[in-house]
């Protein structure tokens, strides 16, 4: 009976917290829980957003990470180096939000085994660049224009056919990965360059 009183007495309290406590200590608390909420989510985003992260995956650090160490984006004179983050997750926090819910299909993948052996890869390399190249025109190379835009380049220090491309380029309104494919990965087998242009 004395139980069923203290429970009572709770619920009473629960349904009239102004009684119990102030305004001042409600806000207090819902505060902190939002801080708390918001702080964990953006700690996850950024863990999930280093090259670590990326290559935990034997199927990326086995096949395209190998690839990506033999280029310059890896090594080169200058030290500065793009993780696969750079390259493959937008920095805005709106498009780091979109992209890491579109990243969600690639777990649902990695649970189903679809690419867990080189041979899955290689079969499905084609149709994952594809992928890759498309988002990258649809977002006229945001990752790649990060580190390298034309509004910067001095083309007057670049290779003679450089400069010619990236004139051209820039009078076409092309973006990077139009002429760019295969910069830090290799290209995968069937395809063809003047196909690709082409279409």
């Amino acid at each position: 009976m004395a139980q069923d009183l203290d429970q009572k007495s709770i619920w009473q309290k629960l349904k009239s917290p102004s009684r119990t406590l102030s305004m001042g200590a409600l806000l207090a608390v819902g505060i902190v829980i939002g801080v708390g909420g918001w702080g964990g989510f953006n700690w996850a985003m950024e863990m999930t957003n280093s090259e670590t992260f990326c290559v935990s995956c034997h199927e990326m650090k086995n096949n395209v990470y190998e690839e990506y160490k033999e280029t310059i984006h890896y090594n080169n004179r200058t030290g500065v180096r793009a993780t696969c983050p750079d390259c493959h997750v937008p920095k805005e926090w709106i498009h780091k939000v979109v992209r890491k819910i579109k990243a969600s299909n690639e777990v649902l993948h990695k649970i189903l085994g679809t690419i867990d052996t080189r041979e899955k890869f290689e079969a499905k390399r084609l149709q994952l660049a594809r992928n890759v190249w498309s988002a990258m025109e649809t977002t006229d190379s945001r990752e790649c224009k990060n580190c390298h835009s034309f509004e910067y380049m001095d083309i007057t220090k670049q290779e003679r056919r450089s400069q010619k491309r990236h004139s051209k380029a820039q009078d076409k309104g092309q973006t990077c990965i139009d002429c760019h494919k295969g910069i830090a990965h290799e290209l995968p087998e069937g395809w063809d360059d003047e196909e690709e242009e082409q279409g």
